[in-house]
């Protein structure tokens, strides 16, 4: 069997991993010369596989208004003539339920421990060094009321065998001693000790070594696809800037790009980019570095050390179009890193912008596309997509050769993500 894979970060890379290891012939195409360069090359570097509760959330709308107004909002919303873009906005609004999220928490921890365990299989199969550190992670809130909305979801994920509990203030500090300049600022937070951070992008550069090796593997970087050549209920061939290449099957793992290609073909796939931001910073002597993975719940930033570096990624801006750097955005985002972390040196910070792929649901696309029989999709994955990158690309293998998924396929199907 041939399958050809459009898109080269890490759902992408993944996808083709898994359904080579089952023997099948695998082409990659990406418009890109090297692997990771959008999307995956400067993400959070957070492994969270126990933090995967729906953005959309009753808790979120009393705060969007305020977000709105507020200059220094973690979230910022740019309203455009774009009919997709209200369609989303409202698909969110109605997402926001007690009942849905519940249900969608469930779904995506199924798909996110599952995601965990097949991470841990592969690389102790096929060694990739990106960091990884399993040291666990912290959420730190500011307010009572905010602690206290948090313990709803740890009473929820202990019911389900979970490690994770409520910490107080000086447990927060005693745990991660980096949190110590503001300590007397928090009020407790949520601990985790199953999480970890990696570089994704060192991820996806080792994955991609790994597939190079396997002689039932190609790879065709640098190549624009322009279009899906479509025959009747199936695509035919994938029409690049280098010519068309044909397949039996065909999967689009090519993150808000594939709302460009699946367009023309009659799907209007539900994904909307929100652009989120990253700071990349060396950690010098004398800097008490943290030594674990941190989520400021007030800020909305994420904190993950990657070896000798702390990378920190935040904000989510709606309405835009291009992964370009806000610098008023990237000014803000400095200013509050330095309030948490004022040893910090961030004058030589790499800053760094991506555009998430993201449904209103925040459930990751992984099926087929309508009537086609054999384009399938592995898109929208949102912030969690190098979290759930390794079992969404088992699941798209096993709906390809037709095996028994090991996951619920239903509650990630497209018309589940609406």
């Amino acid at each position: 069997m041939r399958v050809v894979v459009i898109g080269a970060g890490v759902v992408g890379l993944t996808t083709c991993w898994f359904l080579a290891n089952q023997g099948v012939e695998v082409t990659l195409i990406d418009r890109n010369t090297h692997v990771a360069q959008e999307t995956s090359y400067a993400n959070g570097g957070q492994l969270s596989y126990n933090y995967v509760a729906p953005l959309a959330d009753p808790s979120v709308l009393p705060k969007l208004a305020r977000w709105l107004l507020k200059a220094d909002s973690p979230l910022k919303f740019q309203p455009r003539l774009n009919v997709h873009q209200w369609r989303w906005c409202y698909s969110f609004l109605k997402a926001c339920t007690h009942s849905r999220v519940k249900k969608t928490m469930g779904e995506m921890l199924d798909l996110s421990l599952r995601s965990r365990s097949l991470m841990d299989f592969l690389i102790s199969e096929y060694p990739i060094d990106f960091n990884l550190q399993r040291t666990g992670k912290i959420v730190i809130y500011r307010a009572a009321k905010d602690l206290e909305a948090a313990r709803a979801g740890v009473d929820y994920q202990r019911g389900l065998g979970h490690e994770q509990r409520l910490v107080t203030s000086e447990e927060c500090v005693s745990l991660e001693p980096a949190l110590r300049p503001i300590g007397q600022a928090i009020h407790g937070g949520v601990y985790t000790p199953t999480e970890a951070t990696g570089d994704c992008q060192q991820f996806c550069e080792g994955l991609y070594a790994h597939l190079n090796a396997m002689p039932n593997f190609r790879a065709q970087l640098g190549r624009d696809v322009k279009a899906l050549v479509r025959d009747g209920f199936r695509i035919a061939s994938v029409r690049t800037t280098a010519g068309d290449v044909e397949a039996d099957a065909f999967v689009l793992a090519a993150g808000l790009d594939s709302n460009r290609l699946a367009s023309p073909l009659g799907l209007n796939l539900p994904l909307l980019g929100l652009r989120g931001y990253s700071l990349t910073a060396g950690m010098s002597a004398g800097f008490i570095a943290p030594k674990m993975s941190i989520t400021d719940a007030d800020r909305k930033i994420v904190y993950a050390p990657l070896g000798n570096k702390l990378r920190m990624a935040a904000m989510v801006d709606i309405g835009v179009t291009t992964a370009s750097l806000d610098p008023n955005r990237i000014a803000l985002f400095k200013r509050q890193v330095s309030q948490v972390f004022p040893d910090l040196d961030l004058t030589t910070s790499m800053p760094w912008a991506g555009l998430r792929p993201a449904t209103a649901t925040s459930k990751p696309i992984i099926d087929k596309a309508g009537e086609l029989s054999n384009l399938w999709l592995n898109v929208g994955h949102g912030a969690l997509g190098f979290t759930l990158a390794c079992s969404s690309a088992e699941l798209v293998t096993d709906l390809i050769l037709q095996r028994e998924p090991k996951v619920n396929a239903l509650a990630f199907a497209l018309s589940a993500t609406m």
